[in-house]
């Protein structure tokens, strides 16, 4: 919540907004599989071939609707920052971003690289997201594990972006 507070600062989105997403961004976290799956079912959500062998994804759409029924959230922005704030999406809007990237970099977080993902966090937001997307990505081909189509179209969406307005190179 404290890092995507700081990023609303900096790039001039609604501080309260994303307080409440990021305090609520993982509520759809449960404890084991069987009770995301039952949770999930309960609310409707179908999972799609992705989710269906990496369940961990299920926690966004799910805290998305926790959200919304159990902690009265109906402001469209803060729940689909929470419902993509793992995978991304193409087109995300400054909020999504926002917490997208507040959750890579959240202080708690240790991993090769995070303190330059931090710094760029702080200065160029988009760029930030890419190269997040980029280390995601390869750790899951690494890993041998099957690739969210969505980060897939957000981190392209993004490199058409740059590319498409000539900002600057990548």
């Amino acid at each position: 919540m404290e890092t995507a507070e700081k990023l609303a600062e900096i790039y001039g989105c609604d501080k309260y907004k994303a307080q409440l997403a990021g305090l609520l961004h993982d509520c759809g976290k449960l404890k084991d599989d069987r009770e995301l799956l039952k949770k999930a079912f309960e609310f409707g959500i179908i999972l799609d071939d992705i989710e269906d062998v990496n369940i961990a994804l299920l926690h966004g759409p799910l805290g998305a609707e926790i959200a919304k029924s159990e902690f009265g959230i109906k402001d469209l922005e803060i729940l689909n920052a929470i419902r993509y704030h793992t995978t991304g999406r193409e087109n995300m809007n400054l909020l999504e971003k926002i917490i997208y990237i507040a959750d890579c970099i959240e202080p708690n977080r240790d991993f090769p690289c995070v303190k330059t993902l931090r710094e760029l966090a702080f200065s160029d937001l988009d760029k930030a997201i890419l190269t997040a997307m980029g280390n995601t990505i390869k750790y899951v081909v690494d890993n041998g594990w099957i690739l969210d189509i969505e980060t897939i179209k957000a981190r392209n969406f993004l490199i058409k972006k740059y590319k498409d307005n000539k900002v600057h190179r990548l």
